[in-house]
């Protein structure tokens, strides 16, 4: 993959939206992170394929999906044809059964280097882990899905000078801990690497970028974390936020007993969001027992006040 500067992906992502959408959209992901961090800095870059964008709020994600899709189809933005389903469907097939909405920016490197894939905010209090919601286009049908802890991302995201707005480091961690309560079997398609180590090793990279910009600029994000996640889980989970709080950190404690599994999320990490930095294994272990004992112990005891 080749290195990316976030700052020129979000301008030329923030230019092709429409303007009057642009307020409804939330990055999440590495670029996301990458922006967050890396935005005032040139020489820092990150390696990533997909790049995510959130519609919000869910009543108006599937319109506005359907709009900004046939905003970038004519602009020349092709959809992406590698991978399982590819192909448009219709009016017949099974909702769960479309391709996402996967869209390569035009020029002559287009599919070397990064795609834009839609995604829909969930429903309030979602039960449902994940959920496709159909998308009619003037090529055929699409889906966009949504991810039931990707609420979190709604919560005070921060406003980007591009009019877009980017997920807040500490809601990409606690989303991604709620959805990996322990190291499942699932790879990541095409290779030998665990989906929840991905995720569970991007929480690390987030608080490793945290506390090394802390240090840098002499601020305490990182000892913000925990009071924030615990807003959040009140706000867009109040029925269950304590239960998901004292368990938000299990898949985060047994990826930190596994050095294989640990290691490998080191692997990734250094591949994709820390690639400019290549973060050692002490560190990575480090970051991790401060993590527990800084953000998820926190957590779970801000709940029982």
């Amino acid at each position: 993959m080749t290195p990316l500067t976030p700052d020129a992906v979000m301008a030329r992502i923030s230019a092709a939206l429409p303007g009057d959408c642009r307020q409804n959209v939330i990055i999440i992901g590495s670029l996301a992170a990458g922006y967050h961090f890396f935005s005032d800095d040139g020489q820092r870059s990150i390696r990533t394929k997909d790049v995510d964008c959130m519609f919000s709020p869910h009543a108006k994600a599937v319109v506005t999906a359907g709009q900004v899709t046939e905003r970038l189809l004519k602009a020349t933005w092709q959809p992406r044809k590698k991978g399982e389903w590819s192909a448009p469907g219709d009016e017949h097939t099974p909702d769960d059964k479309l391709p996402l909405i996967r869209l390569e920016p035009p020029g002559p490197r287009a599919g070397a280097d990064w795609f834009l894939e839609l995604l829909s905010a969930p429903i309030a209090n979602a039960v449902e882990a994940k959920t496709f919601h159909r998308v009619k286009t003037s090529v055929g049908h699409f889906a966009i899905c949504s991810f039931n802890y990707l609420a979190l991302a709604e919560w005070n995201p921060i406003k980007t000078r591009y009019g877009v707005h980017v997920a807040r480091p500490e809601m990409m961690a606690l989303a991604n801990m709620l959805h990996h309560p322990r190291i499942g079997p699932e790879l990541i398609a095409g290779t030998t690497d665990k989906r929840s180590n991905k995720d569970l090793g991007r929480v690390l990279a987030l608080a490793w970028l945290t506390a090394e910009q802390d240090r840098r600029k002499g601020t305490e994000e990182l000892d913000s974390w925990a009071g924030r996640m615990s807003d959040a889980l009140r706000t867009c989970f109040p029925g269950n936020a304590r239960q998901l709080a004292e368990t938000a950190g299990a898949g985060l404690r047994e990826l930190l007993a596994s050095t294989g599994d640990r290691d490998q999320a080191l692997a990734i990490c250094n591949r994709g969001l820390l690639a400019s930095m290549e973060v050692g294994r002490d560190a990575f272990a480090a970051t991790g027992r401060r993590v527990i004992q800084q953000v998820v112990e926190p957590l779970a005891e801000a709940m029982v006040e």
